[in-house]
């Protein structure tokens, strides 16, 4: 073979290039390979170009999976912690939104910076830009075919991510290379991701378009649901914002989504229990706790006059328009798909991989980690704490 390697990484992302950094490190000939000419791209474009890059609360509660007891081992020996003390090193300043979500005060370029510097203390050779056309077996080796020759490997690691945002590269590269080995795949789908309704019923609501305000927001049933108290953002297709990012990858096409859109206020007690004594019509009434423009949008929506009166209107009704409030239930058409969703879930069955090294049970040599895999975290920081655990679990082991 024309050039030969310890272990070779496929895909310079988050996962991958902590993964080759930490292998490097160890004394591993490392070689790390990727189609993109630009480098960690979904590192660059995350939390608005300064990168949410992880949470400080993250435990196994904030991650989806089939297997959902995997993930516990690499988040156990990798916490944000470790995370924040290489970022202190490299004198990252950063600071906390909300929720326990640490940004970069400048630019994801930092931590994209800091990853390049990790990697180039472990001697990684890098590949760049160079596709992999196949990779095959000679005996105990790995044989790798690229755009820049072939490359042999003891081990090889898959960080290649998901389907998402495919205008930055997304593949289905992790899965091809999944089946070619007879590992098996959950079924990928979008995650993190704005849903959609059908165009007529969603008419009366298109005026809302860029109103947002904090809701609850709910679906699903028993151990798969999902219930998350954050801002909504209405647009002129359906629903964004973090609250419908995070309930989408809970979503199953066909379910309602159940809405509380005032959590703070039981409207129908409010509106019963005092009707005669509210001088306002309805309108202005409900603007006392939301959006003036919200408000006579959703009473004309759900059939209700914003200047009827309060006090004039039977209790029915005004028990009916509470619910419309504190329990819309609406079901989606759909997602905006991989095109807009932020991660992907699904993907490498969990159950075929080693919690401790991420290694495929079947095929001594081969590891998957990161986005490729059936661990899809919650919005937030915590795709990329699972990025860096489950590569340092890799790079521990190759």
């Amino acid at each position: 073979m024309s050039t030969q390697f310890d272990v070779a990484v496929i895909g310079a992302g988050a996962a991958g290039m902590m993964c080759a950094a930490v292998a490097g490190q160890r004394g591993k000939k490392v070689v790390l390979i990727d189609h993109a000419a630009r480098l960690a791209e979904k590192i660059r474009i995350s939390g608005g170009g300064r990168c949410n890059f992880t949470n400080v609360d993250t435990g196994p509660q904030n991650f989806l999976s089939q297997n959902p007891h995997f993930c516990k081992s690499a988040l156990s020996r990798y916490t944000p912690q470790d995370f924040l003390g290489l970022i202190k090193r490299y004198r990252i300043a950063y600071h906390e939104k909300h929720k326990g979500q640490l940004f970069c005060d400048r630019s994801a370029e930092d931590v994209i910076d800091m990853l390049k510097a990790e990697c180039d203390i472990g001697k990684v050779a890098w590949r760049m830009p160079c596709k992999v056309e196949a990779i095959g077996r000679t005996g105990e080796l790995f044989r790798i075919d690229t755009g820049a020759g072939e490359i042999g490997a003891g081990s090889v690691v898959i960080a290649t991510g998901g389907l998402s945002i495919p205008k930055i590269g997304a593949t289905d590269f992790a899965y091809r290379i999944a089946r070619q080995f007879g590992i098996k795949l959950i079924e990928p789908s979008p995650a993190l991701v704005p849903l959609f309704f059908d165009e007529a019923a969603w008419q009366p609501f298109v005026p809302l378009a860029g109103i947002a305000l904090p809701v609850e927001v709910e679906t699903g049933q028993k151990k798969a649901r999902g219930h998350f108290r954050e801002d909504l953002l209405f647009t002129h297709r359906g629903l964004s914002g973090p609250a419908v990012l995070q309930i989408s990858s809970f979503w199953q096409p066909g379910t309602a989504l159940t809405l509380n859109l005032l959590p703070e206020v039981d409207v129908a007690s409010e509106l019963v229990q005092n009707k005669n004594a509210i001088k306002k019509n309805l309108g202005n009434h409900l603007a006392q706790w939301l959006p003036s423009r919200l408000a006579e949008g959703l009473l004309l929506a759900n059939g209700f006059q914003p200047d009827a009166r309060v006090a004039d209107m039977p209790d029915k009704l005004l028990k009916r328009l509470g619910d419309s409030i504190n329990q819309w239930t609406i079901i989606p058409n759909g997602s905006e798909g991989y095109r807009k969703a932020e991660v992907t879930r699904g993907g490498i069955d969990t159950r075929a991989l080693s919690q401790q090294t991420m290694m495929a049970a079947g095929v001594p040599g081969l590891h998957f980690i990161g986005e490729a895999v059936d661990v899809t975290g919650w919005l937030g920081g915590y795709n990329f704490q699972w990025a860096w655990a489950s590569g340092m679990a890799a790079g521990l082991s190759v």
